[in-house]
């Protein structure tokens, strides 16, 4: 069942009500940012929670926290995110990428459709949620996991919203939890949006490493990063449930990042020449030609992991957001 046919009602009373997304399907990058005029139209949706409790409101208009879900789909744990943040006074919005594009996971296989989709998914709900009348335009935050989290670092980045949101618009703040960086503007400004990233340091999916590079380069660029490690904590470490291997998984998180050039072209790793033409497939090939991939990979949560990122995710959208 797609996640618009399921009754969501939280313990709260907060119904979630379906919201319809006019977005993209953009082959790549530079799809977006320079030949927008031919991009194929897709319409998507996902489920806004409006709290019982105002108190956070200010004129009139709530915060909101968006949650974009990984490679699994909406989980049980993106809507307990979704719920906790609902019961703490914020407006949440839940968004299904893959429902409308007929995808059920894309753990074997990544490139179902693009990350740069992902991202513009993640932007064109915010033009949505802005204009809504319960909702505080200034005040918006998008919270991912997993391809999710690459998704929102995506979004937040000027280079890419710019060119779908123009410039000025955009998040107050984003949390990326456990993302992947193997995708990174050479320009990686976020200007005022300021990042928050949480990730165990024993991840099987995505690199620690790459990441942390990803953030000070955002620094170095005179964002605002921070990145917290969680030591022994594994992929989806806030899920809430046992450790296990997804055996069909297809990671390769020590493959080299793929650079992306201004006007939007992939950057090749092995002859550093930007190509208006490359897509995440054809690096995907690249890093399995040359060894990187391998399947299987580990995800879920120790005692207390949740818990650690519930309470790192309440503090994060307090202070930016409430």
């Amino acid at each position: 069942m797609r996640f618009r046919d399921q009754d969501i009602v939280f313990t709260n009373g907060a119904t979630g009500q379906n919201i319809d997304i006019l977005t993209a399907n953009p082959l790549n990058y530079f799809h977006v940012i320079s030949n927008a005029a031919e991009l194929p139209r897709q319409v998507i949706d996902g489920k806004l929670f409006l709290p019982a409790s105002d108190h956070r409101k200010r004129n009139g208009k709530l915060p909101l926290v968006m949650v974009v879900p990984g490679s699994l789909g909406v989980a049980p744990s993106h809507l307990a995110h979704a719920e906790t943040v609902v019961g703490d006074g914020f407006a949440a919005f839940v968004l299904d990428s893959f429902g409308a594009r007929g995808v059920t996971s894309t753990v074997a296989n990544q490139t179902q459709f693009s990350f740069a989709a992902s991202a513009y998914d993640v932007l064109a709900a915010l033009q949505v949620l802005s204009v809504h009348p319960q909702i505080d335009a200034s005040r918006i935050g998008a919270q991912g996991h997993s391809r999710g989290g690459s998704a929102v670092l995506t979004a937040a980045t000027r280079r890419f919203a710019d060119a779908v949101v123009g410039a000025g618009a955009g998040f107050r703040s984003v949390l990326a939890a456990y993302p992947w960086s193997g995708h990174q503007f050479l320009d990686p400004s976020v200007d005022e949006t300021e990042i928050r990233v949480i990730m165990g340091d024993a991840d099987e999916w995505c690199s620690p490493m790459q990441v942390q590079g990803h953030c000070q380069a955002i620094r170095l660029s005179g964002g605002k990063a921070t990145m917290r490690l969680i030591g022994g904590a594994q992929h989806s470490f806030d899920r809430d449930t046992a450790i296990e291997n997804v055996a069909d998984a297809s990671v390769s998180p020590a493959a080299p990042t793929a650079y992306i050039a201004n006007d939007g072209a992939f950057i090749h790793p092995l002859h550093g020449v930007a190509e208006s033409k490359l897509t995440d497939r054809d690096l995907m090939i690249y890093g399995l030609k040359a060894g990187y991939g391998r399947k299987g990979a580990k995800i879920g949560s120790r005692d207390g992991d949740a818990e650690l990122f519930r309470a790192d995710m309440l503090a994060f959208w307090r202070r930016t957001l409430g």
